[in-house]
């Protein structure tokens, strides 16, 4: 199970309890004559929490010997005396010129050997010795300087740890490597085992031997690749470590923080790993282009509130408005600044920041939107930004509260994405992250509450549990997954699941592997589909990616669909094998949201599991609960206005119609 953190959270200055409001504040950027109109205009806003020198590195350290803190000093006295809490940066993510090139053995190497040099961010290795020695030392010299401020609300380590540097290849990064294997494995011989090490005449005689999965010949063995994702996910928790623990020995009052990436297909970083090391969990997410960018969003946001245990969590950053770094970057449409950011409180976050405070002039972020942009406080961007300060505020009383759970899970499980997605596959079409985002938004569309958890969560308590391309199943989650069908829960997986033990070893026999008993179906050959090709199914929607020749194997398996279509025709596309109480279901194809609507309500139906409104997917639901009362948020996920026909509570923001994109929050006494 997930060790979750302390649970320690944000120290204001009043001790009141509030939704914290705010962003990156990069004062350096600006002649100290504007830093008063800033805190100003904060106060205007409603701001009452600023992310402080998270990249400030050079300009705290100019040279290896001298510091200049006299700017950080005024600002922070500046915020506080307007009452405004800082989450204070270590600034440790981006080494100053000087560093590097004193020392360039603290830059990345990339897995064809080539150098990241300076002139971006993130320019260090995770394992570098060297840059672990100076980081720490810059963290040794904020803390004792700033560690009783009264502005202090909480540590940031770094900042968004592996965002660019997740994997590096360096001599540094091998050592480490071999150390993390030789305390995996013990020995030689059982890494050999572990690794398969017999095929293509890869056997290791000395630890000296072993090498990250540079640049090869061929295809590089699989479980030498997965070891080295977990070995690079746990470098970068190393280096949070090093930085918290400084931080706890010199400031033991202060929580200590982390800003995660939870979105999109940002996976080199295992948070359902990291949570417990942080006292309380903060996430940065933008809005993806795409058909399903505001499903991203609450999948992410809802799976961040998992990560945190169902406690309040930070929203670290997000944007008022546009970003820079897509292909195409649109701007907001009204009511999407107040939509997105409410849509993560309602999945637990008590603190809402954005990136950043005043759009940069200048550097690689200037096209990047903000809480005041470039065209200023006289905007529509800004006139928002003040509306959201007063609907937080208007929201006090949802601070500290809990996510009340639902009745449907689906497991997220980054073993299994790292694993699903290696080269030499069936397929290298598969998408993991996207086949479990189609289930979240068919279920949105269906009007369902879901969780999304991580796959060391406890599945008791759940009726339905959805684990889509669950394919790393060692024996213990085969077991458990037994257990839940077997105490009347009801378990639905897909293609490509069971595959393999934690080794990356096919478990043998058949496919779905681990779960082949379980579902009580054999499949001897996987049956990925041509770009373009779709297969249809008796339910009259169709398949993508992947069909599977499904032989039953339990007479207490029943067909709940067929193919019509392809080379499957005539066979099983949709099973359900009914154990007691409880069942287990398997999908053979990719459907997509749409496709998906109609095998959930068999599965809603079978596990008696129903919608706890009557709006259908017009409105997303979200639910905190506190001491006395729940929190119902409700989301209008269309353009169009919806009434909240028979659903009663005490209006804390919104109303009885929810406009285009509207959010309404009602308080419902227990």
């Amino acid at each position: 199970m997930t060790a979750h953190h302390s649970g320690r959270w944000l120290r204001w200055p009043s001790g009141e309890e509030r939704i914290g409001y705010g962003a990156d504040y990069n004062p350096e950027q600006w002649p100290k004559e504007i830093w008063a109109e800033d805190v100003r205009e904060m106060r205007r806003a409603g701001v009452n929490i600023v992310s402080l020198a998270i990249f400030s590195w050079a300009r705290l350290q100019p040279r290896p010997e001298e510091w200049d803190f006299g700017w950080l000093d005024e600002i922070m006295d500046l915020l506080h005396e307007h009452g405004i809490a800082v989450d204070l940066a270590t600034a440790t993510a981006s080494p100053p010129p000087w560093l590097s090139t004193i020392h360039p053995e603290i830059l990345p190497v990339d897995h064809e050997g080539r150098t990241l040099w300076p002139g971006a961010r993130q320019h260090w290795r995770p394992t570098s010795p060297v840059f672990r020695s100076h980081a720490l030392r810059l963290v040794r010299a904020l803390a004792e300087r700033y560690g009783r401020h009264p502005a202090l609300a909480a540590w940031h380590v770094s900042n968004e740890l592996g965002c660019h540097n997740v994997y590096d290849y360096s001599d540094d990064a091998a050592r480490a490597f071999r150390t993390w294997l030789r305390e995996r494995y013990g020995s030689v011989a059982e890494l050999n085992r572990a690794w398969a090490t017999t095929f293509w005449s890869q056997g290791y005689g000395e630890w000296d031997e072993i090498l990250p999965p540079r640049l090869a010949a061929s295809y590089a063995n699989p479980t030498q690749q997965l070891d080295f994702k977990r070995f690079s996910s746990d470098a970068l928790k190393e280096h949070l470590r090093a930085e918290r623990d400084l931080l706890r020995e010199l400031t033991p009052d202060i929580p200590i923080t982390t800003n995660f990436m939870v979105m999109g297909e940002t996976k080199g970083m295992d948070y359902a790993d990291w949570a417990a090391e942080v006292d309380f969990v903060a996430n940065d997410h933008y809005l993806l282009a795409g058909p399903q960018s505001r499903e991203e969003l609450s999948f992410s946001a809802n799976l961040t509130g998992s990560l945190a245990g169902g406690r309040p969590w930070f929203l670290m950053e997000h944007s008022t408005s546009a970003v820079n770094w897509q292909p195409i970057n649109l701007a907001k449409r009204p009511g999407d600044l107040a939509r997105d950011s409410l849509t993560h409180v309602a999945y637990g976050a008590d603190a809402v920041c954005f990136f950043q405070w005043r759009q940069s002039a200048a550097g690689a972020e200037m096209y990047h939107s903000a809480m005041v942009p470039h065209a200023g406080t006289d905007s529509a961007v800004f006139r928002s930004v003040v509306e959201l300060g007063a609907t937080l505020r208007a929201l006090a009383p949802v601070a500290g509260t809990r996510r009340r759970p639902a009745r449907v899970a689906i497991v997220f499980d980054w073993d299994s994405w790292w694993a699903a997605e290696l080269d030499s596959h069936p397929t290298s079409r598969l998408r993991y992250r996207q086949e479990a985002l189609d289930w979240y938004t068919a279920l949105l569309e269906a009007g369902v509450r879901a969780d999304v958890v991580g796959v060391r969560e406890a599945f008791e308590g759940y009726s339905l549990v959805v684990a889509p391309i669950l394919h790393v199943v060692p024996q213990e989650l085969a077991d458990r997954l037994a257990g839940f069908v077997a105490g009347g829960g009801h378990l639905v997986t897909t293609y490509f699941s069971g595959i393999v033990d934690e080794h990356g070893h096919a478990w043998l026999g058949g496919y779905p592997g681990a779960l082949r008993e379980l579902l009580g179906l054999r499949i001897e050959e996987f049956g990925p589909l041509p770009d373009g090709a779709e297969v249809e199914l008796d339910l009259g929607v169709r398949g993508s990616l992947w069909t599977d020749r499904i032989d039953l194997a339990d007479p207490d398996v029943k067909v709940v669909a067929g193919y019509t279509t392809g080379e499957q025709v005539g066979r099983p596309a949709i099973t359900t094998r009914l154990a007691g109480t409880g069942s287990a279901s398997y999908v053979s194809t990719r459907l997509g949201p749409g496709g998906l609507a109609p095998v959930l309500e068999h599965l809603l139906a079978v596990s008696g599991v129903r919608p706890e409104h009557g709006l259908g997917g017009r409105v997303e639901l979200a639910v905190r609960t506190g001491a006395d009362a729940d929190y119902w948020f409700l989301i209008n996920r269309t353009d169009d206005p919806v009434e909240l026909d028979g659903i009663d509570g005490e209006v804390l923001i919104g109303g009885p119609v929810l406009g285009p994109r509207q959010v309404t929050v009602l308080r419902r006494a227990r």
